[in-house]
Order: structure tokens, then C-alpha cells, then sequence
């Protein structure tokens, strides 16, 4: 496992310029190339090929979406990517194949489909919200549910893809309270507990893959 997609939702607006999510992709990758992985990028906001993107998640063994929180979910730019790039890779039967199920095989389950089995995905998450606003039954909004649960509708188009999902880092507060060295700190040790060190692949054998 050497090979790694960040991909950057952050959508662009005067009021959200997209500073903290660009340097929390960059600690991202920083981490994941001193650990030997070969990192690769999507920004979102920058435009993207939609059969370049299938192929970066053929190639990746990891990938994690940096995104900010707009309205409890990622910015609608990202919607419309997961749509377009899983609608292509389902038609070419390459990331999933189909939902799983088989009229020969009733035990075979809605979401076994997949051809991303190996992989992994992790989201990094930006809030507004506190970190006191989750896993809490007596707060109003999420009545107990986690800042992962609140997007588990993003991990679940993978999970149905066939990878495995990690747990979720976010950093919170950080419009009215943001902590921003402590929060990167956190995102490293969050890395490190959850991906080991790889052998490191050099520019030549990664030409080969």
C-alpha cells in the first residue's frame, strides 16, 4: 500500500477562501510521503477529467477527501463529482460492478458489488461546530451522533464500492474558536495510529505500475 489520492472539496466562496482545507491537504501529504507513499491530488474546484478521476481511484490504495462542512454536508461540487466519476466507473464496470445482488444468489447482500476491496478511505472534515456538539444524546442538533456519522452518506459510496472506511479526523470550531496548530497535530497522530510506514517506491517502479 504506497499510493495515495487526496482529494480537496473545497469549494470556493469570499467568505470561505479555502486556506485551511489547502493546508491540511498539505499536511496530508507531507505525512503520507514521509511514510513512502506516492501521493497524488484533486481539487475540485480546479476542474477535473472524469475518466482521469476513475483512473486516480484505480490507483490508489488510499484515499482521503479534505473537505470543509457547508450545511452539514460537503459542497455540492462534490456531490456532483462522487455522481459523475461512480456513474462513469459503474458503466465501465471497473470501481463496482454492480449493487451485488443476484436474482441465482438471494443471500448475496445490496452493496457487495464492489470492485474497490484493498482500498481505504478517510474523510478530514472542517466544522464550524464545536467538538461538544457530538456524541452528546443531550445536544440538540445530533442528538449523540458522531461528526462520522454526519457524513457516513459520503463513506458509504465507497463502502458500497467495496473499501474499507477509517475513522474520521475534523477539526472544530474553526470559524469562531479555531485552533489550528493543535488541530494539526491531532491530524498527524490521527495518521500515524492508522497507517504504518510503507516501503518507500521509487520514481522508476512506480512507472512500472
Amino acid at each position: 500500500m504506497t499510493r495515495a489520492l487526496i482529494i480537496n472539496a473545497h469549494q470556493y466562496y469570499d467568505w470561505a477562501k479555502g486556506e485551511l482545507n489547502a493546508h491540511l491537504a498539505g499536511v496530508i501529504e507531507q505525512e503520507l510521503q514521509a511514510k513512502g507513499f506516492t501521493v497524488r491530488h484533486t481539487r475540485i474546484d480546479d476542474g477535473y477529467d472524469v475518466q482521469e478521476e476513475v483512473e486516480k481511484h484505480q490507483w490508489a490504495d488510499l484515499i482521503i477527501l479534505q473537505t470543509p462542512v457547508y450545511w452539514f454536508g460537503a459542497p455540492w461540487t462534490h456531490k456532483k463529482y462522487l455522481d459523475e466519476v461512480f456513474n462513469h466507473a459503474i458503466t465501465g464496470q471497473t470501481l463496482i460492478t454492480d449493487d451485488g445482488r443476484s436474482r441465482q444468489d438471494p443471500s448475496r447482500q445490496y452493496g457487495s458489488g464492489g470492485n474497490m476491496q484493498g482500498k481505504r478511505f478517510m474523510m478530514s472534515l472542517t466544522w464550524n461546530a464545536p467538538a461538544a456538539a457530538f456524541g452528546d444524546q443531550r445536544q440538540r442538533l445530533f442528538a449523540g451522533s458522531t461528526d462520522h456519522d454526519a457524513f457516513q452518506h459520503i463513506a458509504n459510496c465507497y463502502k458500497f464500492c467495496g473499501a474499507d472506511i477509517l475513522p474520521t479526523f475534523s477539526c472544530f470550531d474553526v470559524v469562531k474558536a479555531p485552533t489550528i496548530e493543535q488541530d494539526v497535530k491531532r491530524l498527524e497522530a490521527h495518521l500515524n495510529a492508522l497507517i504504518p510506514a510503507q516501503a518507500v517506491t521509487t520514481e522508476a517502479e512506480e512507472a512500472l505500475v
